[in-house]
């Protein structure tokens, strides 16, 4: 349901005008109050009590950085060269690896009652949150108040703020511990509040749902998610094929389900040459996904590929934890190149790029291989001197540019 009172009204002209003088940011902060003042009869009916949406609402300021984020996210705008070489890197891999080591005993039990594999459910945990280094900064009541107050999908994020005052409320996570993403997603595997309510498990026992500082909660509770989503041991989450010259591209789409003799007959075949009767998905029907037009790498995935999308519904997040559960039971990097002549690169490789920056004189920050605003001007610096493509992009033309000394 649309936010769409008066007060509404009041706080879209207090968000253009946000950019100006501090009295007009004071007057926004003023109309984020009065928002919330606003909001509280509504959570009270979906079961926030008074005194707890008091407490934990009280001084609470609005983030207005949030705005620029709403509008912007990675699965949507990078190629899709760069947002995987930098989520399925080896250096990923590797930590995948040692986190199914190290959690074999609880990724047993956690199969066991879930009936999913472990290396799907690292994956998850791996893209989402880099094995629970990366969890978020955003207290959620301030990041959820202000998009509920302000900017798109506030009738979303109002859902959310409920959720997670509820949450507090029932004190399974502490208040000083509930950070997560600008947009509300938190602990080792980014639930949002909603989806804790439903579907976060206490995997331990100990009485707490905690997905925050338990990973077996964590891990257990993104099983859940898997499992209720329909998830079906055993079958491929999809496989990489070859398509026949002259292929008729409309026949692509995730949702554009076929079964495997029909998408035999259309000259399709394993990426190896083999029958696609050999792909283990026999039986099934399956959708073509083809996220760099014919010349990419291209997959048919079943319905399992779909149970990962509607983690985050972005076909390239889904692709990458697909990947990362293959790399982590062992196979290797896709057959087809992507079709660019500048391929994207890894963190390491990123790390590097910020390094040989710092070494031409620029001040990037933090050297973390996350190529922030400082890092792309930077690049675009050395791109025009060195007569490049002026993007801010960092792949590897760059990057050898850089290693040669140019």
């Amino acid at each position: 349901m649309r936010f769409n009172n008066k007060p509404g009204l009041l706080l879209l002209g207090a968000a253009l005008a946000f950019a100006g003088l501090p009295t007009q940011a004071q007057e926004t902060q003023a109309a984020f109050q009065s928002c919330l003042t606003n909001l509280q009869p509504a959570a009270q009916r979906v079961g926030v009590q008074s005194e707890t949406y008091q407490r934990f609402t009280q001084g609470v300021q609005a983030d207005f950085s949030l705005l620029e984020k709403l509008n912007y996210q990675p699965e949507f705008k990078l190629p899709i060269w760069d947002y995987l070489s930098g989520l399925v890197d080896e250096e990923r891999v590797s930590d995948g690896l040692a986190g199914l080591q190290r959690h074999a005993e609880v990724l047993k039990r956690i199969e066991a009652k879930f009936d999913i594999d472990p290396a799907t459910v690292v994956a998850v945990w791996g893209v989402e949150s880099n094995y629970g280094r990366i969890t978020g900064k955003y207290p959620l009541v301030q990041a959820l108040g202000t998009l509920s107050c302000f900017g798109r999908r506030q009738s979303y994020f109002q859902g959310e703020f409920y959720a997670a005052l509820r949450i507090l409320q029932r004190g399974d996570i502490a208040p000083e511990r509930l950070n997560g993403s600008w947009a509300g997603a938190f602990g080792h595997t980014q639930f949002m509040p909603q989806t804790y309510e439903r579907l976060a498990v206490d995997f331990d026992g100990d009485g707490r749902r905690d997905l925050v500082d338990n990973s077996d909660d964590a891990l257990a509770s993104t099983a859940n998610f898997l499992h209720k989503g329909g998830w079906r041991n055993g079958v491929p989450w999809g496989v990489e094929v070859r398509l026949p010259a002259g292929f008729n591209s409309s026949l692509a789409g995730r949702k554009n389900k076929r079964s495997l003799d029909d998408w035999a007959r259309s000259g399709l075949q394993l990426v190896d040459g083999r029958p696609l009767s050999d792909s283990g998905l026999s039986g099934e029907k399956v959708g073509l996904l083809m996220l760099a037009g014919v010349n990419g790498p291209v997959f048919l995935t079943s319905k399992n590929f779909d149970v990962i999308y509607g983690y985050n519904a972005a076909e390239s997040y889904g692709l990458a934890i697909a990947h990362l559960s293959d790399r982590l039971r062992g196979g290797g990097s896709f057959k087809t190149a992507w079709p660019t002549d500048d391929p994207g690169i890894s963190r390491a490789e990123r790390r590097e790029l910020q390094t040989l920056l710092v070494a031409k004189g620029h001040d990037i920050g933090e050297i973390d291989g996350a190529l922030g605003e400082k890092s792309r001007a930077a690049i675009k610096i050395e791109q025009e001197r060195l007569g490049q493509q002026v993007n801010g992009r960092g792949g590897l033309k760059i990057l050898q540019a850089l290693r040669a000394g140019m």
